[in-house]
């Protein structure tokens, strides 16, 4: 978990050993990293935003994309939050365990189809793609291709955030099943990567300092995240490898937000929930958090939205089944623990 106090009285950072104060003004928020990267940040500008406008102070907790769903799992029998803000396909499973009640926010109807759970358990509030990032000031040129990631001079310089626990580094496993054109492959693959990987790591956020100081070269990331990061470590730059057809790839990995089922204060929540989907905090999406808005009547000008695209320019985007990701983790979890340590 990475806790960052801010200087906005709309928003209360709580420790993540700590409940939620029950009081009939606040909202709690279980949030994955990203939204809340930067000063300004997206989420800390509209939750100030939001208790101007409602009175309703928000509670903001957060942890990784995995970890926010484990928490609320934990807590199913005392539930403490009010709303869930995570990525696929942990939202999925938040959605399959029962921790996530229906609620069709304002606005549901400018949101596509593809952007939103059919039972209107989560929506997306922002599109966003993983991504890699390198030092600039240490490579000259970034990794071209995957098979470059595999150079020796790579070695105990690349690290990326573990499949099944973070959301970018289960991206990045399903990235190697596609870009390598079977789950097989995509393993042996990242067995081979795994000679240069430093090792483990819990949460994607943190390894962006650590690419810009040069104590690592190459990272996995998320176009979202990193570009907010960008203005504290100019040393980051976005690539996305060629993989053995030639082609760049890269899929929508967008984040999610729904009512927790259970919610002590459902109405706040769903207030909450409106809020961020309001047609004036998506026009603040790209400009403050460097992400898509998920509106369809949203269509943003500024250099941000302008930047994002240029860095899509020839990545060719694909969609996950992200129903039948979730069936297959727990088994393609197993078999990337297996792979990684057979070197």
């Amino acid at each position: 978990m990475k806790a960052k106090p801010i200087a906005v009285a709309a928003c209360i950072m709580v420790s993540a050993a700590s409940p939620a104060i029950a009081q009939s003004d606040v909202v709690t928020i279980y949030s994955a990293d990203g939204l809340h990267d930067g000063s300004p940040s997206w989420l800390g500008n509209q939750f100030e935003e939001f208790t101007k406008a409602t009175g309703i102070t928000v509670q903001y907790i957060e942890a990784g994309s995995s970890g926010v769903v484990d928490r609320l799992a934990k807590e199913k029998s005392n539930t403490q939050a009010d709303v869930l803000v995570t990525i696929p396909p942990f939202v999925q499973k938040a959605a399959a365990d029962g921790l996530l009640q229906a609620y069709t926010p304002a606005g549901a109807d400018k949101i596509d189809a593809r952007d939103k759970d059919p039972k209107g358990l989560y929506f997306a509030i922002v599109n966003n793609f993983p991504d890699f990032i390198y030092n600039s000031s240490v490579l000259k040129t970034e990794p071209k291709t995957y098979t470059d990631l595999l150079d020796p001079k790579f070695k105990q310089k690349i690290q990326y955030s573990t499949p099944g626990q973070a959301g970018d580094g289960t991206a990045l496993m399903l990235q190697a099943f596609h870009s390598f054109d079977g789950k097989q492959a995509g393993l042996a693959y990242l067995r081979k990567l795994q000679i240069n990987n430093l090792g483990p790591s819990a949460s994607t956020g943190k390894l962006t300092a650590l690419v810009n100081k040069g104590e690592l070269y190459v990272a996995n990331g998320d176009m979202q995240m990193n570009l907010a990061q960008m203005r504290d470590n100019p040393n980051i730059h976005v690539f996305f490898p060629v993989g053995p057809d030639g082609k760049r790839t890269a899929f929508s990995l967008p984040y999610d937000i729904g009512l927790v089922n259970g919610a002590p204060h459902v109405a706040n929540g769903k207030k909450l929930i409106d809020f961020l989907l309001s047609e004036a905090a998506q026009k603040q999406v790209s400009e403050v958090a460097y992400g898509f808005p998920v509106r369809t009547d949203v269509h943003p000008a500024d250099a941000n939205f302008k930047t994002l695209n240029a860095m899509l320019g020839g990545v060719d985007i694909w969609t996950p089944d992200w129903n039948q990701v979730l069936q297959d983790m727990k088994q393609d979890i197993a078999a990337y623990n297996q792979a990684i340590s057979s070197n």
